[in-house]
């Protein structure tokens, strides 16, 4: 199995600055979408950390450096999985670290949603209410679930799906990086089948194009995946552009695995390493379940 990819985020037509971000490396495998909030760019530069952690630590793992796990072991994952569940752990407390040491910076968060694909399966994890949805023998679903409050109404019969999408609170998340000292991270892993299509989305988008616009967007323009993406982006500001829109999608392809082709996009290491002077040893132990 191999897999291709193409991102794109756009402003939006209401905001002054993009605060989303997202990781494209096929050399890893590795596929990321960070959503950030809070005041004075601090939405920002928690995504931008995101990103750039679980990038460079998910590069550490794989390339077999000395780099330890950090939190308990997800008992029924894979090694790989455990790798992607760590270093979001860790991205995770650098972000909680950060705002604390500047009053600018306190209470910034992101959300996440990332994926790993190791050989012929997915590696899915997420944290907020950014998304991922597949795309399979033309039917979609959404894989990830949200961690919002309008969710948590529809899981307890208190609110439909539709009211869940329209209601004035759907933009209240329950979870995020950065928010506490340890977060809980959805991780799922799944085969992988020729032709999937994974599409991995801030709310910008998810909020203005429902299921079927996305699954059309993504058929429509059949293996130009860059023009796809275009194609979603636009679709988002035509309707209105509210938030920063950021969309990656994967495809599955049978045959073998090329060789790792040179890093393509990185939205959180562009500029050179301006938010290095964030990261700095994590003081005391990292935990999260």
């Amino acid at each position: 199995m191999r897999f291709v990819a193409a991102a794109k985020t756009d402003v939006g037509q209401k905001r002054q600055g993009n605060e989303d971000r997202f990781c494209l490396d096929p050399a890893l495998g590795l596929y990321v979408v960070a959503d950030g909030m809070g005041g004075h760019a601090a939405g920002e530069v928690a995504s931008r950390l995101a990103v750039e952690t679980i990038q460079e630590w998910m590069e550490k793992y794989l390339s077999g450096a000395d780099a330890a796990i950090v939190g308990p072991a997800a008992a029924a994952g894979s090694a790989e999985a455990n790798f992607l569940l760590s270093s979001i752990r860790l991205a995770n407390r650098i972000i909680f670290d950060s705002a604390k040491d500047r009053r600018e910076y306190t209470g910034m968060g992101t959300t996440v949603v990332a994926v790993l694909a190791p050989g012929d399966r997915f590696v899915l994890a997420n944290v907020g209410d950014s998304r991922i949805y597949r795309i399979r023998r033309d039917q979609i679903v959404q894989v990830s679930r949200d961690h919002s409050f309008v969710q948590q109404q529809v899981d307890n019969g208190m609110m439909s799906p539709v009211e869940a999408h329209q209601s004035q609170y759907r933009h209240m998340i329950t979870r995020a990086l950065g928010l506490r000292e340890s977060v809980d991270v959805d991780l799922t892993e799944e085969p992988a089948h020729p032709g999937d299509v994974l599409v991995l989305c801030s709310d910008g988008l998810s909020d203005l194009l429902d299921d079927e616009e996305i699954l059309a967007a993504v058929q429509n323009h059949g293996d130009d995946l860059d023009r796809a993406c275009q194609a979603l982006v636009e679709r988002a500001n035509a309707k209105g552009g509210d938030d920063n829109i950021t969309v990656l999608v994967i495809r599955a392809e049978a045959g073998s695995e090329a060789a790792p082709p040179d890093r393509r996009r990185s939205a959180a290491t562009e500029g050179g390493g301006v938010f290095a002077w964030l990261k700095r040893a994590v003081k005391g132990p990292i935990g999260g379940s």
